[in-house]
């Protein structure tokens, strides 16, 4: 927005005011000075400011309401215009007359007023040089009037050939209403452009005929012309929503939406009116005027906010005046006066050290909470005027427990020869996944629903370089998945997710290609916790969860328990159909673990106690034996450390073998005990005999058959 200083100045004195002074402050107070410069009007220099405010600071994208702020910033009164003043009784009659909008209709006020006898419409030469100086070029048209109080007051009037109204409705008087578009209609509107409207679309109508598009453009044939002597003036509120998402579907985009677009009040809508109709009137003093329509919603009710002087100390901080032993901070009578500028209403309370503080209506959108409050104290005292240095902390911080569980994790996914990824927890509707909770407005379709499952994404990734021939995807990721429970509430957790294999490997140039197989990717899992120092369960199992049905193999899946019975995570082969529906290896293997879960158990963990290693030599001995093949490995380890006696320090597992020899669903295994006393040297005869308890034990418990 182009402002000149000598308009400001007719409504704030800022003669005295050195411009880097003024261009400092707007800057600390959030309006950005993008550029200076000095422009000639009528053999006369002028200062204009190009500035631009925040998204939340409608109020100020006005002559008017920079004028405010800047009055607020410099602590001095602003000079009120006269149609401020004189328009207060007219503005109390207007609204006690206002009926009240029934249902919501994106339209919260609805004004319109006749003017008739309107034959000269050229502008006072002192409105020609603020529209100059504000970089408008005047057209002697009505435009001109429209132009220089959008200007002044921030508010879009629309004007309408009344004649032309009253000639296609066939009667002097006319009701104005604001309503959906009836679906598939055609509008034809002043900018010569045809536009298609559906159900979605307001319109404004006198009598079921659309004038305009609301709050966006006029109809082609009730705009005004040279010849036209009498107007329709509507002064209308429209949703910033509403007119944003029209403005989109149409394409287009008026002076008069971007104002809707950035929210707009009817704080000062009759005053902005009456000063119109005051300039009309300079030019044309016999104007016939009337009244023809005013509606408005029901005034929102603006509850009070309540300030605590201790929260504001507490986030403000002491002031630049603190001395190096004791802080000052910001009194009450200061912070009063903060409020006062902003116009605020405000209660206190001595005994709870607070204010109950009631914002102005036109600053309700953006101040709601105390923070806002604070914020603007913060603001007109000047954020340059606080100490910006930290306080000493005498307390000694921890590491976050998260940060610990995530860097001890990395460390060993890396070890293992994964490499970290990254992907958005936004995917795609269209997953193979059916993803519970969807974005309301996504911007782009790709991304409209929130990931279930870090898997997706991961094989995704690997099906992409599988298609582009590139290196093995080993990889694991971090990141949060989103569900709803039993009650629809949502559900946040933090994941980490792996996939590996697929491609095949050798070790040496001989060797052919060999791709992992099972037991090699179910053993890196395993190294992984026994890294982590994680004692954990495995369940072979057919079913999956819901989600995961169609990611995992039904057979080659295994769910991981800690020993208290808490589910860790699955781990698995991918499922077969997927791999083929997506051209990748079926040798693929799949991890997802709760994060939380290993946070819990990595700080359950019991203090490592480390002992010397036996001095003693080891003795090996080797036992095969066949047993059904339905049977787990970790109970038959379990059963042999407890029937081993102390002596048995590790089982190897050196040989599986399936044949003819081999009864149907059995399966031969070949496994190596290694014994070693921390005391003594063992003797063959005491390891025979463990070796011949074991031998018995197996075939009573797992009915095996002993091989020699």
């Amino acid at each position: 927005m182009q402002i000149s200083l000598k308009w400001i100045n007719e409504l704030v004195n800022i003669e005295k005011i050195k411009l880097d002074t003024l261009v400092d402050k707007l800057t600390l107070a959030g309006f950005e000075v993008e550029e200076m410069r000095e422009i000639k009007i009528s053999k006369t220099n002028q200062i204009v400011l190009d500035i631009s405010a925040t998204a939340n600071r409608s109020d100020s994208l006005s002559i008017q309401g920079i004028s405010s702020e800047i009055a607020a910033l410099l602590k001095t009164s602003l000079n009120l215009s006269n149609h401020l003043i004189q328009s207060e009784k007219l503005k109390q009659i207007i609204w006690d007359k206002a009926a009240t909008f029934s249902i919501s209709t994106g339209c919260t006020t609805l004004l319109s007023v006749s003017v008739e006898n309107l034959v000269d419409k050229t502008i006072p030469k002192w409105i020609t040089k603020k529209l100059l100086s504000s970089g408008i070029t005047p057209s002697n048209t009505l435009v001109d009037f429209q132009s220089y109080i959008l200007l002044e007051t921030g508010y879009p009037f629309a004007f309408y050939d009344f004649d032309k109204i009253r000639k296609k409705i066939g009667k002097v008087d006319f009701k104005l209403s604001v309503s959906r578009a009836a679906g598939n209609d055609s509008f034809v509107a002043s900018n010569n452009e045809s536009y298609d409207l559906d159900q979605s679309i307001l319109l404004l109508k006198a009598n079921e005929i659309p004038i305009s598009i609301g709050g966006i453009i006029e109809n082609q044939e009730f705009s005004c012309e040279n010849s036209t002597t009498s107007i329709l003036i509507e002064a209308s509120i429209f949703t910033a929503a509403i007119i944003r998402q029209q403005s989109r579907k149409l394409g287009v985009r008026t002076d008069r939406s971007a104002r809707y677009e950035k929210s707009l009040k009817n704080t000062y809508l009759i005053e902005s009116l009456y000063r119109l109709i005051s300039l009309l009137r300079i030019s044309n003093p016999k104007l016939t005027i009337k009244l023809r329509t005013i509606i408005k919603e029901n005034e929102q009710v603006i509850n009070p906010i309540s300030l605590n002087y201790g929260t504001l100390k507490e986030i403000l901080g002491p002031t630049k005046k603190s001395s190096n032993k004791n802080f000052e901070y910001i009194d009450s009578k200061t912070i009063e006066d903060y409020l006062n500028r902003l116009n605020c209403k405000y209660d206190y309370n001595e005994k709870t050290n607070a204010w109950r503080v009631t914002v102005p209506h036109s600053r309700s959108e953006d101040l709601t909470r105390e923070i806002d409050l604070i914020e603007e104290i913060g603001r007109l005292h000047g954020f340059n005027n606080f100490l910006i240095t930290l306080p000493k902390l005498k307390v000694i911080g921890t590491k976050d427990k998260s940060y610990e569980t995530r860097q001890k994790l990395t460390s060993c996914l890396l070890n293992l020869g994964l490499n970290e990824l990254i992907h958005y927890s936004l995917v795609n509707e269209k997953t193979f996944l059916t993803n519970q909770i969807s974005v309301i407005n996504p911007l782009v379709s790709e991304y409209a629903t929130l990931r279930l499952s870090l898997l997706p994404n991961l094989i995704r990734t690997s099906q992409e370089n599988w298609k582009q021939s590139n290196a093995i995807i080993n990889g694991f990721e971090y990141g949060h998945v989103f569900s709803l429970d039993t009650n629809t509430n949502f559900k946040e957790k933090e994941h980490v997710a792996g996939i590996l294999g697929g491609f095949g490997t050798k070790t040496t140039w001989a060797e052919s290609e060999q791709v992992v197989s099972w037991f090699e990717a179910k053993g890196r899992i395993e190294r992984l916790f026994e890294q982590l120092n994680v004692s954990v369960i495995w369940k072979s199992t057919s079913v999956c969860s819901n989600h995961l049905q169609e990611i995992f193999h039904k057979y080659r899946h295994a769910e991981i328990y800690l020993h208290s019975g808490t589910l860790i995570g699955n781990f698995g082969q991918v499922h077969p159909i997927l791999a083929n529906d997506l051209s990748i290896s079926s040798n693929l293997y799949l991890f997802e673990f709760d994060l939380d879960i290993i946070k819990v158990a990595l700080e359950n963990n019991n203090v490592s106690i480390y002992k010397e290693y036996s001095s003693y030599p080891k003795i090996i001995k080797d036992i095969s034996f066949i047993v059904k093949q339905d049977i787990e490995f970790d109970l038959l380890k379990q059963l042999l450390y407890l029937n081993g006696s102390q002596f048995l320090s590790k089982i190897n597992l050196l040989d599986e073998y399936k044949g003819n020899s081999i009864p149907k669903d059995h399966t031969s295994l070949c496994l190596q005990l290694i014994f070693q006393s921390n005391e003594k040297t063992l003797q063959n005869s005491e390891i025979e005999e463990i070796l011949n308890n074991i031998r018995f034990v197996l075939t009573q418990e797992f009915n095996a058959t002993i091989r020699n």
